[in-house]
């Protein structure tokens, strides 16, 4: 059978000192269906992201000429893995937060048709490290969402997502500052079944974050409840498109080679 294309996205502004290592840690090999490749989404970087990023192995990089924003970024990577012919693409962020190597475990449950769209979840791994201010954040604007789409939701603010093909061709982000909210939103008002996975989390040790308590004032809170009031209309799609037949996928935490070991 044909392999199933997955495409690995990294958003990144200014990343020269981490994003080598997140690009070479992300698994490659981890099933004999499943073709792995990664694109970097340059937003405008004035430093050695790009050279730095190639040198890594990125398959694909795409540039903006000035800096444009974390929603913008994530916007065009979901249309750039669409266009390229990918059946599922995977969102990591280039900083070091997030362990490349449990991509494998975010695309479980769409190998075995139990979601549409992933995110792994901090919380519900490990969050030794994140700063107060920052848990207390991610809190309110998690438990909003749960509110709106009466669904618990553990961390809406990830930045480790898994979305298949007809995710990535309807999901909509509305505001370029960011896009954690209104992406969810989006998309499961959509239709799409989202679930959440296990991560450990890793305190970024290179760069600094441009989001900001203020900025998700100013900005978040208008695009929610924009996002909230307007009219979606719900996907008609398979959602058991790219389930890998009559196989069940264990993460094998002891090994790093991130192989995915095959239960028949």
């Amino acid at each position: 059978m044909d392999k199933l294309k997955v495409m690995v996205f990294l958003p990144a502004y200014n990343e020269e000192e981490s994003i080598g290592h997140v690009i070479r840690r992300i698994p490659r090999d981890f099933h004999e269906s499943v073709d792995v490749k990664v694109l970097v989404i340059d937003d405008g970087s004035s430093d050695r992201t790009v050279k730095v990023s190639k040198k890594a192995g990125a398959d694909y990089i795409v540039s903006f000429t000035k800096n444009q924003g974390l929603g913008a970024a994530v916007r065009a990577g979901l249309r750039e893995c669409f266009e390229r012919g990918a059946d599922i693409g995977v969102m990591i962020d280039a900083d070091g937060e997030y362990p490349a190597d449990c991509i494998p475990n975010l695309l479980r449950p769409i190998f075995q048709g139990e979601a549409d769209y992933t995110m792994g979840s901090r919380f519900l791994g490990t969050i030794k490290g994140m700063k107060l201010h920052r848990r207390l954040g991610n809190y309110c604007f998690t438990f909003l969402q749960s509110l709106l789409l009466r669904k618990w939701i553990y961390d809406g603010q990830s930045g480790m997502r898994a979305f298949t093909r007809p995710a990535l061709q309807h999901a909509e982000i509305i505001h370029d500052y960011n896009y954690a909210q209104v992406l969810t939103l989006n998309l499961v008002r959509k239709g799409f079944r989202v679930k959440e996975v296990p991560i450990p989390y890793h305190v970024r040790s290179t760069g600094t974050s441009f989001i900001t308590f203020r900025g998700y004032l100013s900005r978040v809170f208008p695009a929610i409840w924009k996002e909230w009031f307007r009219q979606v209309e719900k996907v008609d799609f398979q959602h058991n498109a790219y389930t890998l037949e009559s196989e069940k996928f264990e993460f094998n935490e002891n090994t790093h080679k991130n192989k995915l070991s095959i239960v028949k």
